[in-house]
């Protein structure tokens, strides 16, 4: 722009300038919902061209027929200086044609204009014949040097035309709808966290859900289905999609939301301790034990427990968890009296529980009982239009925790961000956000700080090599023992010092067949 004066400044190039700004304000939103607002600036603007042009008319009620509505878009477009004509109109379409664009040459810089133009000619036609379909045939933004826009008003016969639908009002009814369902899931997980951060001194965050795209809204319905329900839920997901959040969600919007809700990482808990922390355990029990101690399914009576990484769970667990969902009672360790508990269970896993139950390492009566209704949440690559709402809330969470001021990234970063494939899902997102606004000095993030080239002396990287290595040992020894034993499992099982189950469960882990080592 430096290279124009103001005194050539013209209301076109103004407009011009005004609307690559604005798109590149919406693009922090995300294309979704940046095509979203440029459509509702063209179709309220259409409502108040359809008002002037009624007016002058004298038509305040009747639908439009087609002869006024050709009349009022040759009219919006010529009048602003283009050259717009009527091509041809039947029962089923409308086309027209223009050589010369209102906004000149310099159209193929903003395509966006484009598509205003669509959401004009569709609201309008949407509002008066009930359904239009526009389809840009042709584009002088697209080099075309002319422009051909049909607008098909009968949904049998524009089918297989490309273009974008416009229905009365049908489609902001359903996104009113949908709104309306977030909001009452998040004021329902607001609640309950206001009331528990009056017992603690910690300061947490508001829980929030995220729910742009439409997978995640498909979510967010089953939640409203499922919550009032006392069904069992299951939660399939990879790490860090939000599966705690998912059942937070549903604990909130059941009748069991004035009680608690008790999370416990399975996988975190000791192999040796999970019954007791689960189940509690009274005196003599332990050595030394002196008092009754409660499990976490006594915590959350009248609640719900959630269960995350249920794969893990001992078989004892899985058998005393099993007889938990089918009797509704329990028996500490150690004790002898049978204690009923009313709680909802929501259990949650990233593994492929189905397989696991298949190759004998999960009990399938247990598994068919926590399954009774299964939510998969999708991984942050399948979800992209829930990107820039993701980014923008982390931005501000991280802003108030470091004392930082950033308000936004810069449209590379975004692209970035894009393009990322995100195997960590929204944790690993917030981590990379975190890192990258620590050292932004500006409003915008302008380098996003990617974990791409981990420590190979990380913790994480650790155990997954010593996990491998412990694999493919433990695979070697048993086709040895195979081998040396010709199959005879109960002679391994003393061998290794194992229970015969265990075995099984190894070879089933392995994929080892015992009888081809058998004569």
């Amino acid at each position: 722009m430096s290279a124009l004066s103001l005194s050539e400044l013209t209301p076109n190039f103004f407009l011009q300038t005004f609307i690559l700004e604005l798109m590149h304000a919406s693009e922090q939103l995300g294309q979704e919902q940046s095509q979203q607002l440029i459509e509702q600036i063209a179709k309220t603007a259409g409502c108040f061209f359809e008002e002037v042009y009624r007016s002058e008319k004298g038509n305040n009620k009747a639908a439009l027929d087609k002869k006024s509505y050709i009349e009022l878009i040759l009219g919006l477009k010529n009048n602003i200086g283009g050259n717009f004509s009527l091509s041809s109109c039947n029962q089923d379409r409308i086309a027209v044609n223009n050589s010369r664009c209102p906004f000149g040459e310099k159209v193929v810089n903003f395509p966006e204009l484009c598509r205003m133009t669509s959401s004009v000619f569709g609201g309008i036609a949407a509002r008066n014949f009930g359904y239009a379909k526009v389809e840009i045939a042709k584009s002088i933004a697209r080099h075309d040097n002319c422009c051909e826009v049909y607008i098909h008003t009968d949904p049998e016969t524009a089918k297989k035309r490309e273009g974008i639908e416009y229905r009365n009002n049908r489609n902001n009814t359903d996104k009113h709808d949908s709104d309306a369902l977030h909001s009452r899931i998040e004021e329902s997980m607001l609640k309950i966290w206001r009331k528990q951060s009056k017992k603690t001194v910690k300061k947490t965050q508001p829980p929030v859900i995220v729910a742009n795209s439409e997978i995640m809204k498909k979510v967010l319905m089953a939640i409203e289905i499922i919550a009032p329900t006392s069904a069992t839920v299951l939660i399939e997901g990879k790490t860090g999609v939000g599966k705690e959040l998912i059942a937070r969600a549903i604990h909130a919007m059941s009748g069991r939301s004035n009680k608690p809700f008790i999370p416990i990482n399975c996988g975190a808990i000791p192999e040796s301790l999970i019954e007791s922390v689960l189940f509690g355990h009274e005196k003599g029990a332990f050595t030394g034990a002196v008092e009754v101690h409660r499990g976490f399914f006594e915590r959350a009576e009248g609640g719900s427990l959630f269960l995350d990484e249920v794969d893990s769970l001992s078989p004892a667990a899985q058998t005393r968890l099993l007889r938990v969902i089918q009797e509704g009672e329990l028996e500490r360790i150690g004790g002898t009296q049978a204690i009923n508990v009313d709680l909802r269970i929501i259990s949650a896993t990233n593994a492929n529980l189905q397989d696991k139950v298949e190759h004998g390492l999960f009990r399938k009566d247990l598994y068919y009982r926590i399954n009774v209704v299964k939510l998969e949440i999708p991984s942050l690559k399948e979800r992209p239009t829930d990107l820039p709402a993701l980014v923008k809330l982390i931005l501000q969470r991280m802003s108030r925790k470091h004392n930082k001021t950033v308000e936004s990234v810069s449209r590379e970063v975004m692209q970035q961000i894009r393009t990322y494939p995100w195997p960590g899902n929204v944790r690993e997102l917030e981590n990379t956000l975190e890192r990258s606004l620590l050292f932004t000095k500006g409003l915008e993030v302008t380098e996003l700080m990617l974990d791409t080239h981990p420590s190979k002396c990380s913790a994480s990287s650790w155990k997954q090599l010593k996990a491998q290595a412990i694999d493919e040992i433990e695979q070697t020894f048993l086709k040895e023992a195979l081998q040396e034993y010709q199959g005879n499992i109960r002679e391994i099982a003393t061998c290794m010092e194992l229970s015969t189950r265990a075995i099984y469960n190894k070879l089933n882990k392995y994929r080892i067949n015992p009888d081809e080592y058998r004569k």
